[in-house]
C-alpha cells in the first residue's frame, strides 16, 4: 500500500487544525459559547500543532527532520490532551466539588497579575465544568480529547514511519 508522502500529511494536519480552530471560533462568535480557560489553553496547544505542521510542510525535511517535527506535533498534542482531560475531569465532578467560577479572561487580563491569569488557564475554574454543547454524547472537551489523541498518534507515526 502506498502511503501519502510526509510533506502531504503535514499539510493535511495543518489544514485540519485550521478547520478545528475555525469550528471553535464559530462556536464562540456565531453560537455565542464563551470559551473557558481550559478551552483557550487547548486552542493554544492546537495552534502549536498547526504551526509545527506548517513549518514541517514548508521545510520538507529528510528523515531526521521529519522525526523531530513528528515528535513536536506529538508533544503539543499531548499538552492539549492533558488539558482536555483536565476539563473532562472537572465536568465529571459532583456539583458540590466543582471549583468556583471565575471572571472572564478579558477581565482577568485587565484586572489580575499575569501569573494569576496563567494559573487559571492551566488549571481551569468552575466555568470549565459546564457543558454547553454535545455531539454524539461527547462534550467539546471530549471531542478535543479524541482529536488530540489522534494527533499524538499521527506525530508518532510520522516520526517513525518507514517512508
Amino acid at each position: 500500500m502506498m502511503l501519502p508522502n510526509p510533506r502531504s500529511t503535514f499539510l493535511l494536519v495543518f489544514l485540519s487544525v485550521l478547520f478545528l480552530l475555525g469550528a471553535a471560533f464559530y462556536l464562540e462568535y456565531v453560537q455565542g459559547l464563551e470559551p473557558c480557560p481550559l478551552c483557550i489553553t487547548q486552542r493554544v496547544m492546537l495552534l502549536g500543532v498547526g504551526l509545527v505542521s506548517l513549518t514541517a510542510f514548508l521545510h520538507n525535511p529528510a528523515t531526521i527532520g521529519r522525526r523531530v517535527y513528528g515528535l513536536l506535533v506529538s508533544l503539543w498534542a499531548l499538552g492539549g490532551l492533558y488539558f482536555a482531560g483536565r476539563q473532562l475531569w472537572l465536568q465529571s465532578l459532583p456539583a458540590d466539588q466543582v471549583p468556583a467560577c471565575g471572571p472572564g479572561i478579558s477581565y482577568m487580563l485587565d484586572a489580575f497579575p499575569i501569573a494569576e491569569v496563567v494559573r487559571t488557564l492551566l488549571t481551569g475554574d468552575g466555568n470549565c465544568a459546564e457543558v454547553h454543547w454535545t455531539w454524539l454524547g461527547l462534550s467539546i472537551a471530549g471531542w478535543s480529547a479524541v482529536g488530540f489523541s489522534g494527533l499524538v498518534a499521527f506525530g508518532v507515526w510520522q516520526a517513525f514511519r518507514k517512508h
